[in-house]
C-alpha cells in the first residue's frame, strides 16, 4: 500500500511502554529476569531498559483491578533484539526461567511469544532484512508459519545470558480494539501512518515503511474501552520529529480525536480509551 501524501514522518518510532500493577515486584523481576532489561530507577514507577535508554515504566497502583475480558487494551508489547544470536538467547532465557506461550515466522520476523505474571502479552523478535520481507503485489504479507525454535536456540552464541543487547528497543505494540474501522479512522487517517497490513479482523499500521509500529485485532471480541483502573497498558509512547507535532495536533483535531497539549509534547487518546504519548525528539 502507498504512503499518503501527508503521513507521519518516515522517521516515527516506538518509545518507551507503560504498565500499570497492583504488584510492582513481579513485574519487575520478569521484566529483568526473563526479558532481560536493567531496573534503571524505582522510584513510584520502576523504569527498565537497555545502555539507559528507558523502554519500558511499570507503575504501581495498589487498587489496579484485573483487566475485564471485555475491555479493550494491550494484545502484546513487542521488543526487537537486534540479530538472530540475541533471538537465540533470548529463547534460552525464557526457556530456562519462564515458559513459551508460543512462536511464528512471519517471513518479516521470527517471534517468542510470552505472558507476564499480570497476563500482558510479550513478544520478543527479530527483524528480517527488509529485501527479504514477503510481498505479494507489492502488498506485505504476514504469514504466522512454524518457527525452528531449535535453529534459534543454537544461534544463541553467547548461550545463556542475563540481559537483552544492546540495540534492544520496542518495535511495535499491538492492541485489542472493538472495531478495525474506528482503529484505523484514528491511527491511520488521523494519526497519519501507512497500512501495511489489512485483513480480516486484523490491521497493522506505520511509519518509513516498516511492517508495523502499531497492530490492532478484534480476535477476542473486546466490547468496552480501556479502563485507567484496570491493570495493563498505561499508556505507549510515540517519538516524533519536533516539526511534525504542530501537524500531528492539527490532524488529530480535524478527526474528532482527544489531543492536549503536555509538557513534552502532546497527549491522546484513541477510539478504545488507549493513552498515547506523542514525544518530540
Amino acid at each position: 500500500m502507498a504512503p499518503l501524501a501527508d503521513s507521519i514522518p518516515d522517521a516515527t518510532r516506538l518509545g518507551r511502554v507503560a504498565l500499570r500493577t497492583a504488584d510492582r515486584s513481579d513485574l519487575v523481576s520478569f521484566y529483568r529476569d526473563v526479558v532481560g532489561l536493567e531496573v534503571l530507577a524505582t522510584n513510584g514507577t520502576a523504569t527498565l531498559g537497555v545502555d539507559d535508554a528507558p523502554l519500558l515504566e511499570i507503575v504501581a497502583d495498589g487498587d489496579a483491578r484485573p483487566r475485564d475480558d471485555r475491555e479493550a487494551g494491550l494484545f502484546h508489547a513487542a521488543f526487537r533484539v537486534p540479530d538472530r544470536s540475541a533471538l537465540g538467547e533470548a529463547l534460552v532465557r525464557i526457556r530456562d526461567r519462564w515458559r513459551l506461550d508460543g512462536a511464528a515466522d512471519h517471513g518479516f520476523s521470527e517471534a517468542l511469544y510470552l505472558s507476564d505474571p499480570d497476563g500482558n502479552g510479550v513478544e520478543i523478535y527479530r527483524d528480517r532484512p527488509r529485501s527479504e520481507w514477503p510481498r505479494e503485489d507489492g502488498t506485505l504479507r504476514a504469514p504466522s508459519d512454524p518457527l525452528d525454535l531449535e535453529a534459534i536456540a543454537a544461534a544463541a552464541t553467547a548461550g545463556a545470558t542475563s540481559t537483552a543487547p544492546p540495540g534492544t528497543d520496542v518495535g511495535h505494540v499491538h492492541l485489542e480494539v472493538s472495531s478495525i474501522d474506528d482503529a484505523r479512522a484514528f491511527y491511520v487517517d488521523a494519526l497519519g501512518f501507512d497500512e501495511t497490513v489489512d485483513v480480516p479482523a486484523m490491521l497493522f499500521v506505520s511509519a518509513g515503511g516498516y511492517h508495523h509500529h502499531v497492530g490492532v485485532n478484534t480476535w477476542n471480541g473486546r466490547s468496552r474501552p480501556a479502563a485507567p483502573e484496570a491493570r495493563g497498558l498505561a499508556w505507549f509512547e510515540l517519538v516524533v520529529p519536533p516539526a511534525a507535532v504542530e501537524r500531528i495536533r492539527d490532524r488529530l483535531a480535524e478527526g474528532n480525536a482527544t489531543v492536549t497539549d503536555a509538557d513534552d509534547g502532546l497527549d491522546a487518546t484513541d477510539p478504545d480509551g488507549v493513552a498515547i504519548r506523542i514525544v518530540p525528539r
